[in-house]
């Protein structure tokens, strides 16, 4: 028997017994005639305590053991008389009769603690040795509890977890596949699926009526912190539903994760239209934390021969609470933050509603006390507040006030990592114009049905159509989203043909699809969760990598393993695949 407890296990109630644990030497400290030894596993660490007066070759042979051995250590449960009250098993140590070496370790990189000194790079690297680092045990064992709580919540609502396939066909709509040779079929490849959509709108037809799959899913494409070449998706499909339907149960089911996983209630989560989220945050994937909703002012800023705004097609204007301390300082180096390449604004304005009920702004020789007043008020803005102004084109200074107003939620600490909240947002746009290739493209995908009563307007007004789909919002992250589909065969030819696919490019791609809504497909919808995004918020990170058992880099090379990499001349002469190109 290599144990009969865990390192996580022992308490004070077990003073006197004889056990037995097994684990890797976590650290090592020795005062003179005594040594211990903290001992770790899975399940914590437990304290192991030598002394040369009980026995000194235990003693010697506990001085030999180096970080990250192995080993089995038999004795009694004693109370410590230094406790450590910040670890479970911190009232009592073993005093160690027997001691077993069942492996030894080389030194490794990097320490194996919660502050550890290895960089991203090494511990990547070495991934098999950072997962023994308990901060980033947890995130694994919190994302184990997200997904049996999910199980748990879809099994009593009576979804089916079916497998879809890995190995499909390639389709260029979306991100870039990653392709597969075939050995059988040289010439030809397979592609890995960005998502199972089209396999799941099949379970619909098929009658399987509430399935979902906990699933990998693969996308060829640039990466930043929360995105990898593989990532999971919760992937839900239900038949004989509206809209509603599917808000009300996927609502649901996240206020259960939040229960069981945080023990949270989040509440009811409010909804917001596509439109009102560019409107008043320049975002569709608001961070409602907070408030400082975009005020437009561009009325009370035109007349006044401020070059700037007279150009403008729109002044937005955010209130920062309590901010009209910020120095002179901190305003050019805000100034310089949104002129960098990735915000892009030309410039900030800004206005100090000081203490005693005055004005005093960057463009005071273009505006008056009263028209700073005019604009103080229209944004509710109180004594000791901070107007912050931008312009330009309605939807470049939408999406530039977008990012200064999460940064400074930021810089005011209203971004909590430990307070959530969700919002649904609907009404998407269906498509979205290309102007490069001049064609229309789906905001979401081919198959997301148009709004019922915009149905008619796919002569006439594409652009205008609402997309009967949805978004589900955590904190500025998009954790989900989905549709209802497109279940007649007519109005999906005719979406294809908005697409620009012509009769042959749609049926050679989706004929499948297309076949089996010949033979009796029902009303169907669904929606897919980002598991590992929803993970990290979880957990309070602000990057995916950490929640996944074995990550890619930013350059989505597995380091550890040195994938990927280059292959054999020969077996890509068997797949068919020219060597020399």
């Amino acid at each position: 028997m290599y144990r009969s407890h865990t390192c996580g296990e022992l308490r004070i109630e077990h003073v006197g017994q004889t056990v037995t644990l097994s684990g890797w030497v976590a650290k090592r400290r020795d005062f003179g005639s005594l040594s211990f030894i903290d001992l770790r596993d899975r399940y914590g660490i437990t304290q192991l305590s030598f002394n040369e007066e009980y026995n000194k070759d235990l003693l010697e042979q506990a001085r030999s053991l180096g970080r990250e051995f192995v080993i089995q250590a038999i004795g009694k449960v004693t109370e410590r008389s230094n406790k450590n009250t910040k670890i479970p098993t911190g009232e009592v140590e073993i005093i160690v009769e027997q001691l077993n070496i069942l492996n030894i370790s080389l030194t490794p990189p990097f320490t194996i603690e919660e502050d550890t000194d290895g960089g991203d790079d090494i511990r990547m690297q070495y991934r098999y040795l950072d997962l023994r680092r308990d901060n980033v045990r947890q995130n694994l064992v919190l994302r184990h509890q997200v997904a049996k709580a999910v199980r748990k919540y879809l099994d009593e609502k009576e979804f089916i977890e079916v497998e879809t396939p890995v190995l499909i066909k390639s389709t260029p709509e979306g991100a870039r596949d990653f392709v597969v040779p075939s050995r059988m079929n040289q010439g030809q490849f397979y592609a890995l699926p960005q998502s199972p959509q089209t396999f799941k709108q099949l379970l619909m037809v098929s009658g399987f009526d509430r399935y979902y799959q906990i699933v990998k899913c693969f996308r060829d494409e640039d990466l930043r912190a929360d995105r990898q070449p593989e990532f999971t998706q919760i992937d839900c499909e239900m038949s004989f539903v509206e809209q509603e339907d599917i808000l009300n149960l996927f609502e649901g089911m996240v206020q259960h994760l939040f229960k069981e996983v945080k023990g949270l209630d989040i509440g009811t989560l409010p909804r917001m239209t596509f439109d009102d989220a560019m409107r008043l945050y320049g975002n569709d994937k608001p961070d409602i934390r907070f408030g400082m909703q975009f005020q437009y002012i561009t009325e009370l800023t035109k007349g006044k021969n401020f070059p700037v705004f007279e150009a403008a097609e729109t002044v937005l204007a955010i209130c920062a609470t309590g901010c009209a301390t910020y120095t002179r300082k901190q305003l050019d180096e805000l100034t310089d933050w949104v002129k960098r390449p990735q915000i892009g604004a030309k410039g900030l304005v800004y206005v100090f509603c000081n203490a005693d009920g005055t004005y005093k702004s960057s463009v005071d020789k273009f505006y008056s006390p009263d028209d700073l007043k005019q604009w103080a008020t229209q944004c509710n803005a109180q004594p000791g507040d901070l107007l912050l102004l931008l312009c330009g084109d309605t939807k470049a200074v939408q999406k530039q006030m977008s990012e200064l107003r999460l940064e400074m939620g930021l810089r005011m600490g209203l971004r909590k990592k430990d307070e959530f909240k969700a919002l649904w947002v609907i009404d998407f746009p269906l498509l979205e114009f290309d102007d490069e290739n001049q064609r229309w493209h789906a905001m979401h995908h081919p198959f997301t049905s148009p709004k019922p009563e915009d149905i008619p307007m796919l002569d006439t007004d594409p652009g205008a159509i609402r997309a009967n789909a949805y978004d589900m919002v955590i904190n500025g992250v998009e954790v989900g989203g989905g549709s209802i589909r497109i279940f007649n065969k007519e109005l999906q030819a005719k979406m294809f043909k908005i697409l620009g696919f012509t009769e042959e490019d749609a049926r050679y791609q989706f004929g499948f699809l297309m076949n089996a809504f010949e033979y009796g497909a029902p009303p169907h919808g669904g929606l897919a969760f980002g598991f590992d995004r929803l993970c990290s918020l979880f957990g309070g990170a602000d990057g995916i990598r950490d929640f996944i058992a074995f990550p890619k880099n930013n350059q989505g090379r597995d380091v550890m393993i040195d994938a990927p990499s280059v292959i054999d001349d020969k077996q890509l002469k068997e797949l068919g695949v020219n060597v020399n190109s």
